[in-house]
């Protein structure tokens, strides 16, 4: 069996198991959301290190869990690095240190079977790659008998083609599992060499309430055509393909609107957590529930 071993463990989420522990019981996801879908079928989570954006994540996952069960999460991550394809991980687990979680070889079968050459058996492409890797010891945590379907997703026109499929199979078989869609915002700041609008308080607002504001508004109007363009036009997500594969996932299983738990940013966090606000990054984390 194929097991992928972690790759950031002790750099965006704790190496051991009782730290990891820890750390998620120190998150306080928010007791209740509005407004939010009766049997979710999807979700967006941020992916970067637990101590930005782990309690956003948590939030989505939480959401889920008050309302159901799922058997499987079909996880589309970005790609930071160069990838050809939608590659799915086919078969095996992948071990974090809560365990190792399964993949659904039957669901990858399947959606393998039905996307012809819009998806690839490829673990490889997973390689070095921590968007979906920090998803899994939360799902694990909330869902200790869940199994995983990882599928990296660079930005591209198969994108959407790909979640549909996806989301059809999934219907077609009764298979009791949620998609989650893993990406950050804006990246902003002289790091990412993004400063359109300076440094300071205006590109905090801007980030905040302009330029993230597209991307979420584009994500509760389930605009999955959409959302690749708008990234590439405006940098607001780093995983504009797997925010596409997720939504025209959920469409396919009969959600009709997103519904945003959770909003904040990396600039958030370093003044709350640590009482800086002289730090001149800016990452937009967003949970959202379908």
């Amino acid at each position: 069996m194929m097991i992928r071993e972690p790759v950031v463990a002790g750099r965006f989420y704790p190496m051991d198991r009782e730290s990891c522990l820890r750390e998620i019981a120190d998150m306080k996801p928010p007791a209740d959301v509005a407004g939010l879908p009766e049997r979710p079928v999807a979700g967006i989570v941020p992916h970067a290190g637990w101590m930005f954006s782990g309690e956003t994540a948590l939030t989505v996952l939480t959401v889920i869990k008050d309302r159901r069960t799922p058997k499987t999460f079909v996880v589309f991550g970005a790609a930071h690095r160069p990838v050809a394809h939608n590659a799915v991980f086919p078969s095996g687990g992948w071990e974090t240190p809560l365990g190792i979680a399964e993949v659904d070889e039957r669901l990858g079968r399947e959606v393998l079977g039905r996307a012809g050459d819009l998806l690839a058996g490829d673990p490889h492409a997973h390689e070095g790659e921590h968007s979906i890797e920090v998803q899994v010891p939360l799902i694990q945590h909330l869902f200790p008998e869940a199994r995983i379907l990882p599928i990296a997703v660079p930005r591209g026109e198969g994108a959407v083609a790909m979640g549909r499929i996806v989301g059809r199979t999934i219907s077609d078989l009764e298979a009791d599992a949620v998609c989650l869609g893993s990406t950050d915002l804006t990246h902003y700041g002289p790091m990412y060499g993004f400063t359109p609008k300076g440094s300071g308080p205006e590109a905090v607002r801007w980030v905040r309430e302009e330029n993230d504001r597209r991307m979420l508004d584009l994500m509760v109007r389930m605009d999955a055509e959409a959302a690749v363009p708008e990234a590439a036009d405006h940098r607001n997500a780093c995983g504009a393909g797997a925010v596409a594969a997720t939504m025209a996932a959920a469409r396919e299983m009969g959600a009709e609107r997103g519904c945003v738990v959770q909003y904040t940013t990396s600039f958030d966090v370093m003044r709350e957590k640590l009482g800086r606000t002289d730090y001149d990054a800016i990452v937009g984390y967003a949970g959202v529930v379908f």
